[in-house]
This record gives structure tokens, C-alpha cells and sequence, in this order.
């Protein structure tokens, strides 16, 4: 049962007929798994700290520098080469001191998040790298947990919703079945801070739907935008039979 306190920081959201007093309990009592804590995971984790989701685990090997900070905004000039990690949990707790901040020191793989993942309610992939992206997703499926996956570089972000509870769902390597040969990063073409700060916010916003039960979630779905033309588009994807993750023949 949520302490006075804890009913007063999040009364506005409990005022919300889509949430309200249960949901807000569901969220207290769910885990959520945040992998990276750069420019998408920064607002995630913020948000998703301060809406009173119980439990989150931090994973994320790297550390702050200067070149991170027009755009995780997590962090701060205090924060330098400190852990990404640790730097995000102390803003957390400092917004809403009623959750439980976990933090991993490392980069995803499979003997750190496996384990996590089973016992989790929902993934966040926040991450620039397409192999930890696989790595979620096969995880995801083997284990039967939704996971919420975000890109963003230049000025261009898309996000969609990947849930193996049901199985006619697709997942990520449905939609991608393949490593791209290039995979460029922010570091070589640049990247636009409020792009990936709306990309992280929506990805929040996804979360916290899958967490409450909300209906129509980005499941077989991805959402692009675009920041220069301020369009967004979406298309549907479906379940490939043949894919190597959740199709017939998938060895996970």
C-alpha cells in the first residue's frame, strides 16, 4: 500500500481514469529492465522513475563524457566520467526517492541481463548497437517478455513494440533479420539532442502502456520520425514463418 507521500507525488497521474489508484499500484509493482542510459534511455528512465515504476534495472557499461551531455540529459557536468549508470540512479532517487534502482555496470550480454530479463515485466531497449538489439530480442522471445526498442541518429527516430506473449506476433528479426553490414553511429553522423529526447519520452510512454494493459500498443508496428520535416509515419510488419528468432525452426 502507497504511504501518503508516495499518493501526493503521484496524485496528478493518479487522476488519470487510465491509471488511477490500480494501475498506479500495477506500476509500483512492476520491473522493468533498461538497457543503455544514453540519449533514449536518459528521458526513459526519468520518466518511468518518476511515474513510480517499482523497480528498474540499469545496464550500461559506459561513462559520461562531455560530447554526451547536449543530449543525455540524465546527466550532468557533475556527473563526468562517472558510471552512466550510477550517474542516472542517484537523479532518479533524487526525483522519487519510493523506487528501487538497481544498476549493472556493463554492457548487456547474455550471462548479466538473461536472468533479469526472465524475471522482468518489460524491456527497454535503449541501446545503439544492433547486437545488443538481437540480443533483447531473443531474449525477449525466449522468455516470453515484451520489450520496447527505440532508435535515433541524425535527425530521424523510430520505435516499435516487440511482445512474444502471443504468438502470432512478430518480432525484431522479423523486421530486421540481419545485421546491416554498416552500422553507423551518432559519433560519425551526428545526432540531433531533441530527437532522441522525443524518441526516449514516447518509448517511456510505450512502457508504461504495455505495464498497464493499455490496448493498441506498437506491437508489429513501427513509428518513424522525422524531425526536419516534423512528420511521423507508421507501418505494419508481420510474423515471418521462417524468421531465426520466432519462426518453426528458431534455435534460441
Amino acid at each position: 500500500m502507497m504511504t501518503d507521500d508516495e499518493l501526493l507525488h503521484y496524485a496528478r497521474q493518479i487522476l488519470l481514469s487510465d491509471v488511477d489508484v490500480d494501475g498506479q499500484e500495477r506500476l509500483r509493482s512492476a520491473h522493468v529492465v533498461v538497457l543503455g542510459l544514453g540519449g533514449l534511455g536518459s528521458p526513459l528512465a526519468l520518466y518511468l522513475g518518476a511515474a513510480g515504476v517499482g523497480r528498474l534495472t540499469l545496464v550500461d557499461g559506459d561513462t559520461v563524457d562531455e560530447t554526451n551531455l547536449h543530449r543525455q540529459v540524465i546527466h550532468s557536468q557533475a556527473s563526468l566520467h562517472q558510471s552512466k549508470v550510477d550517474s542516472a540512479k542517484e537523479r532518479i532517487l533524487g526525483i522519487n526517492p519510493w523506487v528501487d534502482v538497481e544498476v549493472i555496470r556493463a554492457h548487456a550480454d547474455d550471462q548479466n541481463v538473461s536472468s533479469l530479463i526472465e524475471s522482468s515485466d518489460c524491456i527497454a531497449d535503449c541501446t545503439d548497437r544492433f547486437a545488443t538489439r538481437f540480443l533483447a530480442n531473443r531474449l525477449a522471445v525466449l522468455h516470453q517478455r515484451p520489450v520496447v526498442s527505440a532508435a535515433a541518429l541524425g535527425v530521424e527516430g523510430q520505435l516499435t513494440t516487440i511482445d512474444p506473449r502471443q504468438e502470432s506476433n512478430p518480432c525484431y528479426a522479423c523486421l530486421v533479420p540481419d545485421v546491416p553490414e554498416l552500422e553507423p553511429t551518432c559519433s560519425e553522423t551526428g545526432v540531433l539532442g531533441p530527437v532522441v529526447g522525443t524518441l526516449g519520452s514516447l518509448q517511456a510512454v510505450e512502457v508504461l502502456g504495455v505495464l498497464l494493459g493499455w490496448p493498441d500498443r506498437l506491437v508489429g508496428r513501427l513509428l518513424r520520425f522525422h524531425a526536419k520535416t516534423m512528420e511521423w509515419k507508421s507501418f505494419r510488419y508481420r510474423k515471418d514463418p521462417a524468421c531465426s528468432v520466432c519462426g518453426s525452426a528458431a534455435k534460441l
